[in-house]
């Protein structure tokens, strides 16, 4: 079966359980009663990225891992806000997409054996991700755990970075 055929097998599938969803949430009153849209449309979100993922699965191509991640993340982080309608957050919580994309390439690449490579690439996203999280964090008010000390860490990461730049030239 080529990647075409399996690609609208996939979406083809989907879709009908999706209508079928539909469909039966407006014959069964009280079936779509347990999602209240006002409160938990961030799930959708979330939603539509384990849909990306589960796409990517059925059609053996592993790479939609890493936008599937990065949709699944920003609504988990979309979810988080609408419950402690801390909006505010969004000033620095987007230092994390970057970590999303490296979590999507570490699970592309269990997905198609690449082995170590993808998991340094992604565990770079990730650390890179954290360190810029914590400094608009702390810049933004968030967290006071490290005060004005916030500097050592883009400089611990600027070590870091050039460290790795000298090792892989070696």
């Amino acid at each position: 079966m080529s990647r075409e055929q399996r690609s609208n097998l996939a979406i083809g599938l989907i879709l009908v359980l999706l209508g079928g969803w539909f469909l039966l949430a407006q014959f069964v009153p009280g079936m779509g009663d347990w999602l209240d849209i006002e409160y938990s449309w961030p799930l959708i979100v979330v939603g539509v990225g384990v849909l990306l993922f589960v796409i990517g699965l059925l059609t053996r191509t592993p790479d939609l891992a890493v936008p599937a991640c990065i949709v699944g993340g920003i609504g988990c982080l979309l979810y988080w806000q609408n419950e402690t309608g801390n909006w505010g957050s969004w000033a620095y919580a987007w230092a994390l997409i970057p970590g999303f994309a490296g979590v999507g390439g570490i699970l592309s690449g269990l997905l198609e054996g690449r082995g170590m490579r993808s998991f340094r690439e992604g565990m770079t996203l990730i650390v890179i991700s954290l360190v810029l999280f914590i400094i608009f964090g702390s810049i933004m008010g968030a967290f006071n755990t490290t005060g004005n000390l916030w500097p050592i860490l883009l400089i611990l990461l600027g070590v870091w970075l050039l460290v790795r730049a000298i090792w892989r030239r070696k």
